[in-house]
């Protein structure tokens, strides 16, 4: 897989006549609003080549995939050049779609070299490491251009919003009150995109060209944002105590499952003791994390989390989590607070020791 970068690049050299496109693009994420940026870019610039008829494919229970491999070689009824999206939302193709996959990746290759008469994009969600290896997807990565889009991550988000709210030639003003301005819009949008998305386009409505002062954008944006059991650990892990209340606050609101919650935290805490005491023993900490699977961004937060906490907190995180797993089964805990939720605060107040 390629670059984002590298993946527009190629679209505005197809755009400027420098370059044929491709007979397949591939796209796999779990961020919407970027893929849908990066989709109406693909789409116009092959509606500028002539590649005027569209067809949409989706895999569901059933799919014929035949479909597929017929709308890359049938002409529209019109002569048209045809531009084709097919979605396979879970990512799971099953036996017969890997098959039909591989055999439509050696059909592309057969027509390398030349401009294609149809162009295929395929959409699929965030692929874990062991389905890229699998022998389906490496096909569709050598036949085509493929290319991952990130979630965007909490460090980066400031400096996205400041670029969006550029393009509509706004930005905050400058210095502390800047800075502070674009983290509360951080807080309040943190994990959903296209809120945050809506939220500058609104503000953009609401004041005119030049600088946002926080107490304007406070004024504005509203709190939508989503939380989930993993982007927890991730502020447990960074230890940043402010987030982790916020996130607790927010899953509590939703109704978020304490069981679920509890049982997540409890198995980033075994893996931790289990480095932790690695490590002390002069093991190879970085060979057991690539071992345990761990990718995205707790491989980057686990070893500096692994740096600042002492296996005496560890081993105090795991008694409390074990406490919390018994008290949310029902269970009286005379050591814990009465709310499972202050337990879990309680926990948060270990892993933010500096």
């Amino acid at each position: 897989m390629i670059k984002v970068d590298a993946f527009q690049s190629h679209l505005a050299k197809v755009a400027k006549g420098s370059e044929l496109p491709q007979s397949l693009y591939v796209i796999s994420s779990d961020e919407p609003l970027l893929v849908m940026v990066l989709q109406d870019k693909l789409r116009a610039t092959v509606v500028a080549r002539g590649y005027t008829e569209r067809d949409m494919l989706m895999h569901e229970k059933g799919f014929d995939w035949g479909a597929l491999l017929n709308a890359s070689q049938t002409m529209s009824l019109f002569g048209d050049k045809r531009y084709v999206e097919f979605r396979i939302p879970t990512g799971k193709p099953g036996r017969d779609g890997a098959d039909a996959l591989k055999q439509f990746a050696a059909q592309i290759e057969s027509q390398s070299g030349q401009e294609p008469d149809a162009v295929t994009c395929i959409f699929l969600p965030r692929l874990d490491g062991q389905t890229q290896k699998s022998a389906w997807f490496t096909a569709l990565d050598n036949a085509g251009l493929a290319t991952r889009i990130d979630s965007i991550d909490r460090v980066n988000l400031p400096a996205w919003i400041a670029e969006r709210l550029k393009r509509q030639n706004q930005q905050v003003v400058g210095g502390e009150p800047g800075r502070l301005a674009l983290e509360f819009m951080v807080n309040q949008v943190e994990g959903n995109l296209i809120a945050a998305h809506q939220e500058i386009q609104k503000l953009g409505l609401l004041y005119p060209e030049g600088e946002i002062t926080e107490e304007q954008m406070r004024d504005s944006v509203l709190n939508v944002a989503r939380y989930d059991v993993f982007q927890l650990n991730e502020a447990y892990l960074e230890g940043d105590m402010g987030r982790i209340n916020r996130m607790l606050d927010g899953l509590k609101g939703e109704g978020e499952a304490l069981v679920l919650i509890v049982w997540a935290i409890a198995e980033e805490i075994r893996t931790l003791c289990q480095l932790k005491r690695a490590s002390l023993q002069g093991g190879n900490v970085q060979m057991l994390i690539n071992s345990k699977r761990i990718w995205g961004k707790r491989y980057q937060l686990i070893p500096r989390a692994l740096g600042r906490l002492s296996l005496p907190a560890l081993d105090r995180a795991l008694e409390i989590i074990a406490q919390l797993d018994r008290q949310v089964k029902g269970l009286q805990v005379k050591e814990l607070p009465s709310d499972p939720w202050d337990g879990l605060r309680r926990i948060g107040g270990i892993f933010s020791l500096r």
